[in-house]
């Protein structure tokens, strides 16, 4: 067990999120209405929308840093692919940011601007992720954020994702990948926290 996965035993957060706040920028990943479309199947959390946009609303009202992340799909039948509406942010998402990144692979490390230069340059060192999906782009940015050195704080109740098939074809739901993803996540890469622990902490005394 790593000394994190210890700490975190004894409380959620036993760090506290940084008491400075242009330094921890919260990350959406992929917030898109392609996402809505059936094309994908079933999911979990209704709530993601909504706990997403309570995030975007906390991080605005206290000028914190918002980075929008948005997949620019180069798959020809995919719902985000570039040009038309699934493509665009959801309701409530594409309001005052301060960096769009646009990508086509699961990380927004990879994507364009830049997204570790621009952290770096803005002394940002705690990166708060919610955004679609799960498992997928939300989890490979966590990962990639704990390598590359920054506080992380994934909120898992603020992500959704998607029935998908094991290598056998059976059928693993949306609600156990989404558990597993938190597993993965937890004490190694990040902090896993609910939208209401997070704002909870945005609120308490530095």
């Amino acid at each position: 067990m790593t000394a994190r996965a210890a700490a975190s035993t004894e409380h959620p957060y036993p760090r506290g999120m940084p008491s400075a706040p242009a330094r921890n920028a919260l990350i959406v990943v992929d917030a898109q209405q392609g996402f809505h479309d059936p094309w994908w199947g079933r999911r979990n959390n209704p709530q993601a929308e909504e706990n997403i946009c309570l995030l975007l609303g906390a991080w605005r009202a206290d000028a914190r840093p918002v980075v929008l992340v948005r997949h620019d799909s180069v798959m020809p039948d995919s719902p985000l692919r570039p040009g038309q509406p699934g493509n665009d942010f959801l309701p409530g998402v594409d309001g005052a940011h301060d960096l769009l990144v646009t990508k086509s692979v699961n990380s927004a490390f990879y994507g364009t601007p830049d997204l570790d230069a621009w952290l770096r340059s803005r002394e940002v060192d705690a990166v708060t992720i919610c955004g679609i999906t799960t498992n997928h782009c939300c989890e490979t940015t966590a990962r990639m954020a704990g390598n590359l050195g920054y506080q992380v704080t994934f909120v898992i109740d603020a992500t959704c994702t998607f029935d998908r098939p094991d290598p056998a074809g059976l059928v693993v739901s949306a609600e156990e990948l989404a558990r597993v993803t938190a597993t993965n996540l937890q004490g190694e890469f990040a902090t896993v926290l609910t939208t209401t622990q997070v704002c909870s902490d945005l609120l308490r005394p530095s």
